[in-house]
């Protein structure tokens, strides 16, 4: 049974809790390219980059960004988390994922999704009443654009395109696309029928939680008779390493309240973090991975185990951490997590 294991971020540029000071947008994201060039020296499988378009992260073009890596890395897969679709044109996405896939030599891959914030609507002019609709309509657009070169397309929310060629094409036959959601059953219902991978983002409660759902995927999966090769179930949840334990719990409060709060302010069934929650959410049934590398390998065994998942990535780091400490973290993560966890399911 194999395990991929990797890292997500969205390029977090939160206050340091050392200066009070956020870095700058510049400096975030030269340090993210050296963050995915050690995740490949390291052995992980995939590096995947979220797009916002927020002042607190730093990353609003993460294909970009993974261009970049691409020059840097040899062995790494390269992904989105997550690609905002409904505020993009799909042709635009495919053509600079195709030329990621180019540059990585077939490493690269689209994560979609709806998007949990929702400033890039008014910024590209977009109404937000068509949420979904926007999402269904541009998904389905992409897909076509992914199985053949001509495009013959009719849309409502989207240009009609009369059989025109969409170029480079991928090196990879097909770009790998998958879809995020947060644990909406819908989402998860419609992602199975498409017969597309699907990424959970687990983020708060117990992750055993998640598992009706990833059921359900795969029930309504089976049910419409999806090639079962083809199915695959990934996590992202948020974490810190360092080799001491009390360490790591210790200084990775500060970023994740800081994060939370900001947060809390502008969602009203957000509140601000104790230490008390935060002690729940890194604890044995949280949501959390925070810890020396063999607390977290033995918490994120259970959790893979217990989902029955094909790929986790851990969100590294949820505000902003030290550049050095975040390398540190990686190098952890890599080195000592991952195969602890790929020995583990190598045996089943």
């Amino acid at each position: 049974m194999k395990i991929e294991i990797g890292i997500s971020t969205f390029g977090e540029t939160t206050p340091l809790r050392k200066t009070g000071r956020p870095i700058s947008h510049a400096e975030r994201l030269q340090n993210l390219v050296e963050e995915i060039e050690l995740a490949d020296k390291v052995g992980l499988d995939v590096y995947a980059i979220g797009e916002h378009h927020r002042e607190d992260f730093a990353v609003s073009a993460p294909e970009i960004v993974l261009a970049a890596g691409a020059a840097k890395t040899k062995n790494i897969r390269l992904s989105s988390a997550v690609t905002i679709l409904s505020s993009l044109d799909p042709i635009r996405v495919y053509q600079q994922y195709a030329t990621i896939d180019a540059l990585s030599n077939g490493r690269a891959e689209i994560m979609t999704g709806r998007g949990s914030f929702t400033e890039s609507f008014p910024l590209f002019g977009y109404d937000l009443k068509d949420y979904d609709a926007l999402f269904d309509e541009k998904m389905e657009m992409l897909l076509k654009i992914n199985e053949q070169t001509k495009l013959n397309w009719q849309g409502k929310y989207t240009q009609n395109v009369d059989n025109l060629p969409v170029y480079p094409r991928a090196v990879q036959s097909k770009l790998p696309l998958e879809v995020a959601t947060g644990g909406n059953i819908e989402s998860t219902v419609k992602v199975a029928e498409w017969g597309l991978p699907i990424v959970y983002a687990i983020i708060g409660g117990d992750p055993k939680n998640f598992a009706p759902l990833i059921k359900l995927y795969r029930e309504v999966w089976d049910k419409l008779g999806h090639d079962k090769a083809k199915q695959k179930v990934s996590a992202h949840s948020w974490g810190w390493l360092a080799e001491d334990q009390t360490k790591a719990e210790r200084d990775y409060f500060y970023p994740t309240k800081v994060l939370i709060d900001t947060i809390s302010q502008e969602r009203p069934h957000w509140e601000p973090l104790t230490f008390n929650a935060y002690q729940t959410m890194i604890g044995e049934n949280g949501a959390m991975f925070v810890g020396d590398p063999e607390t977290v390998a033995t918490k994120l065994i259970k959790v893979i185990e217990t989902l029955g998942l094909d790929r986790f990535m851990l969100h590294l780091p949820v505000g902003s951490m030290p550049h050095e400490e975040t390398l540190k973290a990686i190098e952890l993560f890599g080195k000592e997590v991952a195969p602890k966890v790929r020995a583990h399911f190598a045996k089943k």
